[in-house]
């Protein structure tokens, strides 16, 4: 069965929504979201790919990582970790910058709230991400952000399919 990405815009209380539920149970997804070798594996839509720099997932830790383009282009993130509560959810601030995590004011800041629930052996992950304006919410999606977070998670489904056969 395949899973599906609900995604949603709430332009009145300037946010998006996104739910997925994967065949794999918390722990696994969690760790997918939380460690850096696994989220390496699946965050960037390919033929993109996810180079983490520096990672402390921890209540005022942050994620330097960038998107590395086939053609050899880099497109830096930061993640600052708000808040944690283990396999329950966790609160990203989240904004493009430069490699020494200098926010880049050109682009969007976007506030993440990523909340996880297990229901049987599955996991449903449910995103919340807001914005300052609706302005910035339609850059993003101009930017692509739909088909490509829409991609990241289906790499994230192949992935806890691979585990799941070993």
């Amino acid at each position: 069965m395949k899973n599906l990405t609900n995604f949603t815009k709430d332009l009145e209380n300037k946010k998006l929504h996104v739910t997925r539920t994967f065949n794999a149970p918390l722990e696994l997804v969690w760790s997918t979201w939380t460690e850096p070798k696994l989220l390496e594996q699946w965050w960037a839509p390919k033929p993109y790919k996810t180079v983490i720099k520096f990672m402390d997932f921890k209540e005022g830790g942050h994620c330097l990582y960038y998107m590395l383009s086939p053609e050899g282009d880099k497109h830096w993130c930061r993640a600052d970790y708000l808040k944690i509560s283990k396999h329950h959810y966790f609160t990203v601030q989240d904004a493009f910058c430069n490699e020494e995590g200098v926010p880049n004011t050109e682009h969007p800041s976007m506030h993440w709230n990523n909340q996880f629930e297990s229901k049987e052996n599955t996991t449903h992950v449910k995103i919340e991400i807001s914005f300052d304006k609706v302005e910035d919410i339609q850059k993003i999606i101009n930017m692509g952000f739909k088909e490509g977070f829409t991609a990241a998670l289906e790499n994230l489904d192949d992935y806890l399919k691979q585990q799941s056969n070993n």
